[in-house]
C-alpha cells in the first residue's frame, strides 16, 4: 500500500490503513515541526524509531529518544518538532485521518 506525501516538515506514509486502524511512518527534518493541533476522536501511539523528537502536549515539553513510546489521546493538543538531527517515528491510530483541528502552523496552512 504505502502512501507517501510530502510535508513542508519532511513526509508521511501511510504503511497501512484498514477499517480498524491505520500506521504511518514518518520523516521529519531536523528543526522543522508539524501543526500545534488536537483531534476530536483520532487516538495516536508513536513509537519514535530515530532521532531526537521533542513534543508539547498541552503545556508541557517532552523529549522523546529511539525506542521511547507515548500515547496521545483524543483533544490533547499536541506539536512534533525534530531536535538534535532528523527523526523518523511510527503512528499508529484510529482511523480518523481527516480528524485534524489545527491552532497554529508555522508553514501557513489552514
Amino acid at each position: 500500500m504505502a502512501k507517501k506525501t510530502l510535508k513542508p516538515w519532511g513526509y508521511e506514509e501511510i504503511l497501512e490503513l484498514n477499517k480498524y486502524y491505520c500506521v504511518k511512518k514518518l520523516f521529519m527534518k531536523n528543526k522543522h515541526r508539524c501543526s500545534l493541533q488536537y483531534h476530536k476522536k483520532k487516538i495516536e501511539t508513536i513509537i519514535v524509531i530515530k532521532g531526537f523528537l521533542k513534543v508539547k502536549i498541552n503545556k508541557t515539553n517532552k523529549k522523546f529518544k529511539a525506542g521511547d513510546i507515548f500515547t496521545l489521546k483524543p483533544n490533547t493538543i499536541h506539536r512534533m518538532e525534530a531536535i538534535n538531527g532528523n527523526c523518523t517515528y511510527l503512528e499508529a491510530s484510529s482511523v480518523q485521518l481527516n480528524d485534524l483541528v489545527r491552532i497554529e502552523d508555522d508553514y501557513k496552512r489552514i
